[in-house]
Order: C-alpha cells, then sequence, then structure tokens
C-alpha cells in the first residue's frame, strides 16, 4: 500500500488514525489508549510517512468516521463509499472486507454466515482471522461480525471486546436475541 502520509483526529472514542495514497486510504486507526500512543502505532504501521494535514477527500472521511462514532440521532452513518487502496491486502481478505463492507450500521452477522456467503461454509475461522488483521477499522465494520449463537467473538483493537461492544452500542445494534449486552457494563455507553 503505497501510502503517502496520516493523520490523527478526534471522536468521541478518542484519538482514531487515518493514513492515505492515491489510490485511497491505506489505513485506519480505532483509538489506542490516548492520542500519543494512537500516534506511535500509525508511526509503527506507516514508517516511511509521516503526519500530515489531511486533504479533502480524506477529511471527508474523517468527517463520516466521527459522526458513526458518535452515533447518529436519525439514521446510522454508512462508510461503504470510502474508498480504499488495498493493494497489497490478500485476496481472500479482501473478499472478506467487501462482505463485511456490505453490513449495514446496526446490523450485525456472523463468521460462518460470511464464509458462506463465500461459498466456503468451513471458512469461518478463516474469516475471523482476516478480520483480526483489518487495517481499515472501522471503516470495513469488523465489530458487526459475531461469533455462532449470539457470542460476542474476538476483537484484536485496543480494548478489545469491550471496544467491539460500545461500537455496536453506539450503532443500536439489532441482534437476534438475548445476550450480547447481558453484561456490558455502563462505561461502554458513549
Amino acid at each position: 500500500m503505497p501510502t503517502q502520509a496520516y493523520a490523527l483526529f478526534a471522536t468521541p472514542i478518542g484519538h482514531c488514525g487515518i493514513a492515505w495514497g492515491e489510490r485511497g486510504l491505506t489505513g485506519v486507526q480505532l483509538p489506542d489508549r490516548d492520542e500519543a500512543a494512537t500516534r506511535a502505532r500509525m508511526g509503527r504501521r506507516f514508517p516511511q510517512c509521516s503526519e500530515a494535514i489531511a486533504p479533502p477527500l480524506v477529511q471527508e472521511a474523517i468527517a463520516a468516521i466521527v459522526a458513526l462514532l458518535r452515533g447518529a440521532p436519525t439514521e446510522p452513518v454508512d462508510l461503504s463509499n470510502l474508498v480504499l487502496d488495498m493493494d497489497g491486502v490478500p485476496a481472500f481478505h479482501q473478499r472478506v472486507y467487501e462482505a463485511a463492507r456490505r453490513i449495514r450500521p446496526g446490523e450485525t452477522t456472523t463468521y460462518g454466515q460470511i464464509a458462506r456467503q463465500l461459498g466456503d461454509p468451513s471458512a469461518a475461522r478463516a474469516v475471523g482471522q482476516a478480520l483480526g488483521s483489518n487495517p481499515f477499522a472501522p471503516v470495513v465494520p469488523c465489530h458487526r461480525v459475531l461469533a455462532a449463537a449470539g457470542g460476542a467473538g474476538g476483537f484484536s483493537a485496543t480494548g478489545g471486546l469491550a471496544t467491539k461492544l460500545r461500537l455496536l452500542l453506539i450503532e443500536r445494534a439489532r441482534f437476534n436475541g438475548p445476550g450480547l449486552f447481558d453484561d456490558a457494563p455502563d462505561t461502554l455507553l458513549p
């Protein structure tokens, strides 16, 4: 992914990072423990680049991500129109990310359902591994993909499952049954 630069931006859940190149976004980073940690992570992910002021198209992407993480009071924010540069991303991962991007805000699916969409019902674990290395969260909304039987599954971003549940709460996600938020602490609410 030929990245030109990256920038940090404030959101209601902390400072995120975003990187871009000529063909689109090359990376998005959910907040780390603080702004300095997010900046350090972006520097490690994109060592050939420096922090810069985002150009207009990237500013539009930032505004959309901030709106998503704020939680829209009327209509959820859809990030599926943001252009991602997936050069260097394995082909299977690209297919998983494309499937995940079709999940509408506030909706969820399972790793197994994505595997079936991709034509390989036995690939649920591989789907989980691809989402675990997602370089575009939350633009590729891996937080909307759950384990079978209503379990949360994993989440590799800082904060782990608490961050995943917080993102789903912000989106007012709907589920097919009870269980996912039964033990969620009130501190997850925005």
